[in-house]
């Protein structure tokens, strides 16, 4: 085992995706938390995360909450602010 130090963050993410992580996490028995160390874990050593059986578990809860966003999104995401106005990372579009 390894000792580390955890802290508290606080991150946005899209609502949809949040919700396929939870139901993976709570599907493997992890914490979010531990879940996200995981998968960063692996994406920095370019390693895949999970394994065939538990990508067909992501892509079921990904119909159950109508995740759609794929790879080629993730730079390409806006938000909108309340009145509905759209926002680029950190400029308004």
């Amino acid at each position: 085992m390894v000792t580390i130090e955890r802290v508290q963050s606080g991150v946005r993410m899209e609502r949809r995706l949040l919700k396929v992580l939870k139901g993976l996490a709570e599907y493997l028995d992890l914490s979010l938390g531990d879940l996200l160390e995981g998968i960063v874990l692996h994406a920095f050593e370019q390693k895949l995360p999970f394994d065939d059986a538990t990508i067909a578990t992501v892509e079921r809860l990904k119909t159950v909450y109508d995740l759609d966003l794929t790879a080629a999104d993730s730079h390409h995401l806006r938000e909108a602010d309340e009145k509905g106005a759209m926002f680029d990372e950190h400029r308004r579009v």
